[in-house]
């Protein structure tokens, strides 16, 4: 009844070139594909399969088909959605055993003859590669709104992709193309299925009597075999030349690397349509997005089980390997086209991404590998979460997950090799962007955020990995370049998770010995003016981490403890540290020991513990090869001591003062200071006072004594310029009295010493009640501050050895500061602590006990999201795959859409390629 599209487009086409109407099938076959919505809406046939050949690209199917259509007809009619899923996938699998696909590339002999092939494609001949691109479109926008309306009941989902269907057939009339198409897929028994083949002759006899039944396999697993059979199909994602004899389907890994030693050769078809193959097996394993957090483990993706559990083995290292190399192959891969070697030489002209529009079918294939890749090798719902062994270790197995199981079980030195060098040449292309002394003339690299996530999980599975990593020579260059990623991004909000993540791989890689080893080193890469220092790659990382604290304001207080875990567990194999790298330790220190900042929240004074096991660790193991770190740990004795008799009172009154200094600043900066210095209320007497009257009840006698201010110079950071809110600056200078005096220690014997330690909490202040009030405004979230509180974590800082540090060489220091001219005084007193020897004060240095990252199941969700988050705002352009659906995993904010500014120096830069009229309102910006 209706005429065949085919010929409808052949009368509207002319066979000349360029055809006079071809605007006008253009608009005739968007039209058709504009009511597409109408027909699932409506009902779905088989026959109607003839629409879908209609798309011509992905943006297509994406644009013409919204999720308000398909949502409307799965609440509407179901039925017409299934039906519509049951025939793309059963035509999908068809097509895969047609003869005709895939289609032959037109032929390039001249510009004529590609038009007219061009133009003829669809009409006169079938295109069958055009055919399973669009299936394979139209799955990948139909199932991420499934999805999104089953959310945790699967109802739909078991009803048309997971059940199994049961047929009785007779021995010879088995003709269901189904059935016929399994042979195909089948690796590890192909010798057991043609056995079964062998047999049945002897019972035709029997024919017409015997009926067997047969249970076919469910829609979602021949959805499975169907991609993963395209993504190795000659003609469509392999050359061709690899081809035997009529099978298409050769599993042969894509690009030289681990476990292939050739490469099959590629071409820019082959990648797209890798890109279209893989984007669609992403969109099956996001069923886990449309599920809440809490529900994660106990709602596991039935896709993901069937990928990581079922499929044969062979196909799992296939798969493996060719996204594995194919990622680490991106820094040093090269396109030898004629389009390729354009987009080459235009890669390097300034600004290029700004003026060239378009995507890199290479960069993009390379994103998808790598967000398959992470997806994988991070799934562990289900019964797919890792065993336990006996040392209580999980570890994954080929049962729970086979991709993370066969990461595990790398283990050439070769294969480690090109990885290190993959990952580490991805990482310099990403610091060669910010490295330039034209800002964002370079395009950063689209998938550095799944390279940092996919070494993770490397440095997380494989062990022997890890060691190899820390024991080659580009150890501290890839340490070097993820801190510097880091403090690139730490200023942006949306990428702080990714900091956190880089955290927890510095904290990963220092609980190796081998990795301390390696700090003395120096660091080798060319890293940003702006972020690089002198000295080893200890004082880098020493470097990176304050400036990490130091500029953030308090919005990455989640990384501290990893932060300065890593520097606890490196802090043994310290040496020479500089002065700068020194300074900051300290810095850090006070910072933490602001009493602002340390009765601000409960887990605050942990951060303490850790600065002062970094103190303890190169004390107790290189005392003498860091002199300017111990030599500011003296010059700082004051802020050791203070801590040693805190109190919440003292706290809470030092905070107060500050606060008063403070406000007072800001009266006299309006000139309204009249007055004001007679009624300041002498409050710097405070702090001095409460801490005689402490030492005074304990027996303690008061001593004298003085801090060159030229001891280790210091960034100071104004107190008067920090504002203050409910979150706090953390970086700040120590509020400290500088007319509180301390007793000297090394006047005291061990004895008093040992007892000043036990009663250095006894002290507690009358006014309780006062104390409680102050303490209300000083908690974050609802915290309170109590006495009680301070007494518990304080007890129990690990003070005693920088305070037997300071009572042995404090009083050498002040005599050598009184005997020698102030000009010189502190390169003699460096060099005589780079000299001293406290054997018989401290005890043996104790083996190292690094703090390792321990998984959690709050960790693995945090993970979890992150990936998927990632990926969510890859695909939110040029597709949009998962727009407009309820995102339940995460938290999906929308901001505003902000036009992209090009500034007039950037302008002047590109030149002739942004040759604009300023006064043309173009020239403000695009887009």
């Amino acid at each position: 009844m209706r005429q065949s599209l085919h010929s409808q487009a052949n009368q509207a086409v002319s066979q000349n070139w360029p055809p006079p109407d071809i605007f006008q099938r253009m608009t005739a076959i968007g039209n058709r594909c504009a009511h597409f919505h109408d027909i699932i809406c409506t009902h779905v046939k088989a026959t109607q399969f003839k629409y879908f050949v209609l798309f011509d690209s992905a943006s297509d199917v994406f644009s013409l088909i919204t999720p308000h259509h398909i949502r409307r007809a799965l609440l509407d009619a179901p039925e017409n959605v299934a039906t519509l899923i049951r025939v793309v996938s059963a035509r999908l699998s068809t097509l895969i055993t047609d003869h005709t696909f895939p289609s032959p590339t037109p032929s390039s002999a001249s510009v004529t003859a590609f038009a007219s092939s061009l133009i003829n494609s669809g009409l006169s001949d079938r295109n069958t590669t055009k055919e399973v691109l669009n299936c394979l479109r139209i799955l990948q926008r139909v199932l991420p709104v499934v999805f999104e309306v089953d959310g945790e009941s699967n109802t739909f989902e078991l009803e048309v992709f997971w059940k199994r269907e049961e047929t009785e057939v007779e021995d010879e009339c088995n003709t269901n193309p189904e059935s016929s198409e399994t042979p195909q897929f089948v690796i590890e028994d192909e010798d057991e299925t043609d056995g079964e083949h062998d047999e049945p002759s002897p019972s035709k006899s029997t024919q017409p009597k015997q009926k067997q039944k047969q249970q076919l396999p469910p829609l979602g697993e021949k959805l499975f075999t169907s991609t993963i059979d395209l993504l190795f199909c000659c003609g469509f994602t392999l050359p061709t030349s690899i081809q035997v004899d009529h099978h298409k389907i050769n599993y042969t890994i894509w690009e030289k690397g681990v476990g292939s030693t050739t490469d099959v050769g590629s071409s820019q078809m082959y990648e797209n349509n890798r890109t279209e193959v893989l984007r669609l097996l992403l969109v099956f394993l996001s069923r886990q997005i449309y599920v809440p957090a809490a529900s994660l483990f106990t709602h596991p993706s039935l896709y993901s089980l069937y990928l990581v559990q079922k499929i044969p083995r062979r196909d799992v290292l296939t798969l493996l390997c060719s996204l594995l190399n194919t990622a680490m192959n991106s820094p040093t891969s090269h396109d030898t086209s004629l389009g390729g070697m354009a987009g080459s030489v235009a890669g390097k002209i300034p600004y290029n991404h700004l003026v060239f529009k378009g995507g890199d079918p290479k960069s993009a294939l390379v994103s998808t590998c790598f967000q398959v890749l992470c997806v994988l090798l991070d799934f562990q719902s289900g019964n797919a979460r890792d065993t336990t062994t006996a040392s209580g270790e999980p570890v994954p197995t080929a049962r729970t997950n086979a991709f993370r199981y066969f990461l595990m079980k790398l283990h050439r030195s070769q294969d480690f090799d090109f990885i290190i060098d993959g990952i580490v040449g991805i990482l310099d292309q990403q610091v060669a962007t910010m490295n330039n002394l034209l800002p964002g003339s370079r395009k950063a690299v689209p998938y550095i955020n799944e390279t940092v996530i996919f070494f993770w999980k490397m440095i997380e599975l494989n062990k022997k990995f890890r060691s190899h990593v820390l024991q080659s020579a580009k150890s501290m260059d890839l340490v070097a370049y993820l801190l510097c990623y880091a403090l690139e991004i730490k200023d942006k909000p949306q990428q702080h998770g990714l900091c956190r993540a880089l955290s927890y791989i510095i904290q990963t890689m220092s609980a190796e010995p081998s990795f301390g080893l390696k700090l003395t080193k120096p660091v080798r890469p060319r890293l940003p003016a702006k972020w690089n220092a002198a000295g080893t790659a200890g004082d880098f990382m020493i470097n990176a981490i304050y400036s990490i604290v130091a500029t953030t304001s308090g919005t990455l207080n989640s990384l501290y403890p990893a932060l300065l875990i890593a520097l606890a567990n490196s802090a043994p194999y310290f040496k020479d540290l500089t002065v700068t790298a020194s300074a900051r330790l300290i810095q850090l220190f006070k910072s933490f020991s602001n009493p602002l900042f340390l009765l601000a929240d409960e887990g605050h004074p942990r951060l303490l513990f850790f600065m002062l096991e970094v103190f303890n660790a190169v004390i107790l193991h290189h005392l003498t090869e860091n002199a300017n770190l111990i030599y500011g740990i003296i010059s700082s004795h004051k802020v050791f001591e203070d801590l040693g008799t805190f109190t919440l009172a003292r706290g809470l009154r030092e905070i107060k003062r500050v606060q008063q200094a403070k406000e007072e600043q800001a009266h006299k900066t309006e000139g309204d200071s009249k007055g004001k210095a007679s009624s300041r209320p002498e409050v710097d007497e405070d702090p001095g006072a409460e801490k005689a009257r402490l030492l005074e009840s304990e027996g303690g006698v008061a001593l004298t004594g003085t801090d060159s201010a030229e001891d280790i110079p210091r960034e100071r950071h104004s107190s008067d310029t920090q504002e203050r809110d409910g979150d706090s600056e953390v970086l700040t200078q120590s509020f400290m009295s500088p007319g509180s005096e301390t007793p000297g220690r090394g006047s005291l014997s061990e004895k008093a010493r040992g007892k000043m330690r036990e009663r250095r909490s006894s002290s507690l202040d009358a006014d309780s009640s006062i104390d409680r009030v102050l303490a209300a405004g000083v908690g974050r979230n609802g915290f309170v501050p109590t006495q009680e509180w301070v007494t518990s974590w304080q007890q129990g800082l690990p003070l005693d050895p920088v305070m037997l540090l300071n009572s042995e060489l404090l009083p050498r220091v002040r005599e050598l500061q009184a005997t020698r001219h102030q000009a010189n005084s502190t390169s003699i007193i460096v060099e005589f602590l780079s000299k001293v020897s406290l054997k018989h004060v401290f005890p043996e240095a104790p083996t190292p006990l690094p703090r390792r990252f321990m998984w959690s199941d709050a960790s693995i969700v945090w993970l979890t999201s992150l990936i998927w988050g990632e990926i969510y705002i890859h695909g939110m352009s040029p597709l949009g795959i998962w727009n407009g659906t309820n995102v339940r995993l995460f938290y999906v904010k929308h901001s505003p859409m902000q036009t992209r500014q090009i500034t007039d120096t950037v302008t002047n830069v590109v030149g002739g390629f942004l040759r604009r009229n300023s006064d043309s309102p173009h020239s403000r910006g695009r887009p």
